[in-house]
């Protein structure tokens, strides 16, 4: 059964790369040669300016297609990127089923490989799950193709769905486009190379524990983590299906902020809960975004640490960067302390792999390679108890590092009651945060308005980096347990004198969580990586938070400078 199995996979494997290979040597011309003056016009214009070009009959939607796919091609080449090629299939719907007068007119959009399109697998990095196209388009697709977008490629994740890396054995490792050594992030991180290369404008992918956000922090572009309900997730395929404890959302990814607002607005406005029964029917509120696009004097909280990992150099410069530029423009910015980011961490953490790892395993075909950080999840979950009681013992009182010893003390697979239990803790936190967010003002001067933080403690780590820094995700899985709407824009990239480490720095020091995240942190081979900034606001906060990423971008402006995308090649 096994070198069976193993044999299949690796046929697999090799037939799905071919078909990737084989369809790209087989497109037409038109995307072969070099980029002309108007398709570099198209590639700098934003996609309200395209799609009222578009509408006006200016620019044809093939021709936004073939300028997006020629840049797509090479981002391919330099970071792997792509899984699905959609580039015939996609001209064919621009002629004959996308609505050319909505909102979203001729613009091309890329897709994590884990949504649904018609004639396309969802391998979601499985062997097993190749050669099995779906007959139909899912509602998110449905919905894109109804407002005029085109889906025109599908981007690379990691098994498992469970990193911030993107590798798996059916498609291969996706580089970071500013450093081909590191990861472009994860799960979405073959989205995140190729909006950050310029190979496309808007792509969609989903976020567990920082999925969208992380991505965005490594590869140098924007995203938003909306709250559930505010966008379609039927018609997707996952490593865990059934997992709802921290649920997973879909949500958009951009090259711009302006892009990124125009296209949640764009999509919030064709009523997604007609396509899909799990959206809140709750339309775009364009008056809370004139409210804080408005608004003279913005509270912002800044969380410097989550108390189990400080942020590198890098990341609180970055954070510095932004507190400065906001306080510049007179907004009143103070350090906050929320309640226990650990505690949420050791909850989410557990509630996330209730199960032990047993779904996700057991989509693995005999030889299939894992991710390193996963595979360390898994290790600790299957270390029969007695041996991991000893090993918490001592960690936490030969080693004296509690934080790394909490986490791991009921590392195992839950029963139910054990899982109500960890529910009922999720909701308890839940709640106080809630509380400690309104005691964040008094009604004379105002409510926080938002919340600023690191998206995590260092900029992109180096492939199979994750080994090490698995449980180094606080930053962004507090906010999928909260539930909270959270965005993250770049800020600036790693400067190795800046970002150095102090001479005083000793990573013997730092808990195991901390260790495992500083062991590839080094300024110096990161020169040149991105480093953004997560805007948090509360639940189903989307517009406030898209409007005061807008009001940092335009202080950055003013106080700093702009974060410098990659230019087109």
């Amino acid at each position: 059964m096994g070198i069976l199995e193993y044999r299949q996979h690796r046929r697999d494997c090799q037939r799905k790369q071919s078909e990737r290979a084989s369809k790209i040597a087989s497109l037409p011309q038109s995307y072969r040669y070099p980029l002309s003056p108007q398709e570099r016009t198209i590639l700098g214009k934003p996609i309200r300016e395209l799609v009222q070009d578009v509408h006006k009959q200016i620019t044809s939607p093939l021709d936004i297609l073939r300028a997006y796919g020629k840049v797509a091609i090479k981002a391919q080449e330099k970071t792997n990127c792509v899984t699905e090629i959609l580039f015939p299939e996609a001209e064919e719907w621009a002629t004959n089923e996308v609505n050319l007068k909505g909102p979203l007119a001729g613009i091309p959009v890329s897709l994590k490989d884990s949504i649904q399109v018609k004639g396309f697998d969802i391998s979601v990095g499985f062997s097993r799950h190749t050669g099995k196209p779906y007959a139909e388009d899912g509602p998110m697709v449905r919905l894109l193709k109804d407002a005029g977008a085109i889906p025109f490629v599908k981007t690379n994740l990691p098994i498992t769905l469970l990193s911030f890396e993107s590798t798996n054995d059916v498609w291969g490792r996706t580089t970071n486009p500013h450093n081909p050594a590191y990861s472009p992030g994860g799960s979405t991180g073959g989205e995140s190379a190729l909006l950050a290369f310029g190979g496309s404008r808007i792509g969609i992918g989903s976020d567990v524990a920082g999925s969208v956000r992380v991505p965005a922090h490594f590869s140098g572009c924007y995203s938003i983590r909306c709250s559930t309900g505010r966008w379609p997730k039927v018609g997707m395929n996952t490593s865990m299906p059934g997992q709802e404890a921290i649920p997973s959302v879909f949500s958009p990814m951009a090259r711009t902020l302006n892009d990124l607002t125009y296209f949640t607005q764009s999509i919030i406005g064709m009523g997604p809960w007609k396509y899909d029964y799990t959206v809140h029917p709750l339309a775009w509120r364009q008056n809370i975004v004139d409210e804080y696009r408005e608004k003279k004097r913005l509270r912002v909280g800044v969380m410097r640490t989550d108390g189990v990992v400080d942020p590198s150099p890098a990341c609180a410069r970055a954070l510095d960067q932004v507190a400065s530029a906001l306080k510049a423009e007179g907004h009143e910015v103070f350090d906050v302390t929320p309640p226990s980011p650990y505690e949420a961490l050791v909850i989410a953490s557990q509630l996330l792999l209730s199960d032990g790892g047993a779904t996700f395993m057991s989509f693995f075909r005999s030889g299939e390679w894992n991710d390193p950080g996963a595979a360390q999840m898994v290790f600790y979950m299957r270390l029969p108890r007695p041996v991991k009681y000893l090993y918490y013992l001592w960690v936490k009182y030969v080693k004296r590092d509690s934080l790394w010893a909490g986490l791991l003390r009921y590392w195992h697979p839950k029963s139910a009651l054990e899982y109500w239990q960890l529910a009922g803790r999720r909701e308890n936190y839940k709640h106080r945060f809630f509380d400690w967010w309104n005691s964040q003002g008094t009604e004379k001067e105002g409510k926080m308005d938002v919340l600023i933080c690191p998206p995590n403690a260092t900029p992109a780590v180096p492939h199979d980096g994750m080994h090490d820094a698995v449980s180094s995700c606080g930053y962004t899985f507090l906010f999928n347990l909260l539930d909270y709407s959270a965005g993250v824009l770049p800020v600036t990239h790693v400067d190795p004198t800046l970002d150095a480490l102090p001479a005083t720095f000793n990573i013997s020091k730092l808990n195991g969580v901390a260790r495992g995240a500083y062991k590839h942190y080094d300024a110096a081979k990161m020169a040149g990586l991105p480093v953004g900034v997560q805007v948090v606001g509360r639940r189903l906060e989307e517009e406030k938070v898209l409007a005061v990423m807008e009001r940092v971008e335009d202080a950055l402006d003013r106080h700093g400078g702009r974060y410098e995308l990659l230019e087109v090649e």
